[in-house]
C-alpha cells in the first residue's frame, strides 16, 4: 500500500467555511475525497474554519472574544488559526470513521514557511516533507488553512482567503495534478450574481485573469492564491462542493486557446468603500521631491495605493475608505494640499482579449455614458481598465459593462 501510495498524482482539495459547517457539507467533502481516491489520485485536504461570523467556531466569532481591547498581533493570529484547526481535526476524524486513513496538521505542521507579518503573513516557502510522509504512508492529510509558521516559530495567518493561498502553496510545493477550490458556487461568475443579472458560470479562465479579478475586489479567490497559482502553473478548479457542475478551470494561456472561443473582456469584478485624493504639487524643481516623498511616507505608513495618477502639478491616487484618515494625516504632515471624496466604487473590466484591440475604452465609455454614469478616473493594463464611479452608481455601471460586452448567458 505505502509504495503505491506515494507514485499516485495528487490532488489538493481545499473546502470553505460552507463546506465544513454542516453534517450535510462534511459527508459532500467525504464524497470528494473518495472520488479522488477512487480516481487513483492522493487527495491532501485544505480546510476553512466552520461557517461564517456568529458560527461558534467562525474566525470572527472566536476573534469577538476579545472584546474591545487592542489585542496583542501574536496573540490575535495565534486565536485566529484556532478554527481551522478544530475543522482539520474534526474532518480528519470523520474521514477516518469513514475508512479513509487521515491525519490532521496545522499549518506549520504541513510546513507553510512565512514571514512575521502577523494578520497578513506572505508564505516565503513551503517544506511539504511531512505531508509527502503521510502520502507515502496512504493517509489523507487534512491541513489547517489560513495559517503558517514564522521565522520564530510563532503562529502566523495569510489574511482573509488565505485557505485558498495554503491550498495553492502546497499544490505548487507537491506539484499536484490539480487543485480544486470547493466553494457554495457553481464556479467563477462573471460578475457578482448579488449585484447584477443574467450572470454566468465561466468555463475557463487564464491565470492573470483570476489575479486580477481578485485584485480587483472579485472574492472568488485569496489574490495571494491567484498569483501563487499562476507562478507554479498548477492548474486549479472552482467547483461546488454541494453539485456536480464542472465548475471553472483556470489554467494557462496555451492550454485554453482551443478550449475557447476569442472574446475581448471575460468578467467585471467591483470593490466598493474606496476613497480618492487629489493632490496639489509644489512647482518647479520641489515638485519631484514632493512626488517622492508622498509616496514613500504614504508607504511607510501602510496605506496601499491603486490607481495613482500624477499629471503636471497633480497627484491623484484611490485607497480604501480604510485607509482615507492614515492618507490625509501624512499628506496633512507633508504640507500638501488636497481634496478627498470618499463614498466611490472601482469598476474593472478583466479580460486577457482586450489588449491591442482597438476601441474597447470607447465602447467601455459609451456604455456607462447611456446611462448617466460619470467616470471620476481611469488606469488600465495588459488584462484591465478599471474605473472609478460613485458608490451608488457601482450596480448600474456593473450591469452596463456586462452587457455592452456580452459577458451573460448565451
Amino acid at each position: 500500500m505505502t509504495e503505491r501510495a506515494s507514485s499516485l498524482p495528487v490532488v489538493v482539495q481545499k473546502f470553505g467555511g460552507t463546506s465544513v459547517a454542516s453534517p450535510e457539507g462534511r459527508a459532500a467533502l467525504r464524497a470528494r475525497v473518495h472520488a479522488a481516491l477512487d480516481g487513483g489520485r492522493a487527495p491532501v485536504v485544505v480546510v476553512s474554519a466552520m461557517g461564517r461570523a456568529g458560527a461558534p467556531y467562525a474566525t470572527d466569532t472566536l476573534l469577538a472574544l476579545l472584546g474591545g481591547c487592542e489585542p496583542v498581533p501574536r496573540e490575535m493570529d495565534l486565536l485566529a488559526s484556532c478554527g481551522e484547526v478544530i475543522s482539520a481535526v474534526v474532518v480528519a476524524h470523520e474521514l477516518r470513521s469513514d475508512d479513509v486513513p487521515a491525519m490532521a496538521f496545522t499549518g506549520g505542521e504541513a510546513g507553510i514557511l512565512t514571514d512575521s507579518e502577523f494578520g497578513a503573513a506572505t508564505v516565503l516557502d513551503v517544506d511539504p516533507a511531512a505531508l509527502r510522509a503521510a502520502l507515502a504512508d496512504g493517509i489523507v492529510p487534512v491541513v489547517a488553512g489560513f495559517q503558517g509558521i514564522g521565522p520564530s516559530g510563532e503562529t502566523t495567518t495569510l489574511g482573509r482567503g488565505g485557505s485558498d493561498t495554503t491550498a495553492c502553496a502546497l499544490g505548487a510545493a507537491l506539484a499536484a495534478e490539480a487543485v480544486e477550490i470547493y466553494t457554495d458556487v457553481d464556479g467563477v461568475m462573471s460578475a457578482d450574481p448579488r449585484v447584477c443579472d443574467g450572470v454566468r458560470v465561466l468555463d475557463s479562465l487564464q491565470f492573470e485573469e483570476l489575479f486580477q479579478m481578485a485584485r480587483a475586489g472579485a472574492k472568488v479567490m485569496h489574490a495571494p492564491a491567484a498569483e501563487t497559482a499562476m507562478g507554479a502553473g498548477v492548474p486549479v478548479w472552482v467547483r461546488n462542493t454541494y453539485s456536480a457542475a464542472r465548475g471553472t478551470l483556470v489554467t494557462g494561456a496555451a492550454r485554453l486557446a482551443a478550449d475557447r472561443r476569442a472574446r475581448v473582456a471575460t468578467a467585471v469584478s467591483h470593490a466598493d468603500g474606496i476613497a480618492r485624493f487629489t493632490v496639489t504639487l509644489p512647482e518647479g524643481e520641489a515638485r519631484g521631491s514632493a512626488l517622492t516623498a508622498a509616496f514613500r511616507r504614504l508607504a511607510d505608513a501602510g496605506a496601499s495605493l491603486d490607481m495613482f495618477t500624477p499629471l503636471d502639478g497633480m497627484l491623484a491616487f484611490s485607497v480604501s475608505e480604510s485607509e482615507a484618515p492614515t492618507a490625509s494625516r501624512v499628506l496633512g504632515e507633508l504640507g500638501l494640499p488636497f481634496e478627498m471624496r470618499g463614498g466611490l466604487a472601482k469598476i474593472t473590466l478583466v479580460g486577457a482579449g482586450m489588449h491591442g484591440v482597438p476601441g474597447v475604452m470607447a465602447r467601455l465609455s459609451e456604455a456607462l455614458a447611456s446611462r448617466g454614469i460619470e467616470i471620476l478616473q481611469i488606469a488600465d493594463s495588459h488584462y484591465t481598465i478599471s474605473v472609478l464611479v460613485d458608490a451608488s452608481e457601482s450596480r448600474p455601471a456593473i450591469s452596463a459593462l456586462h452587457d455592452a460586452f456580452g459577458l451573460g448567458v448565451e
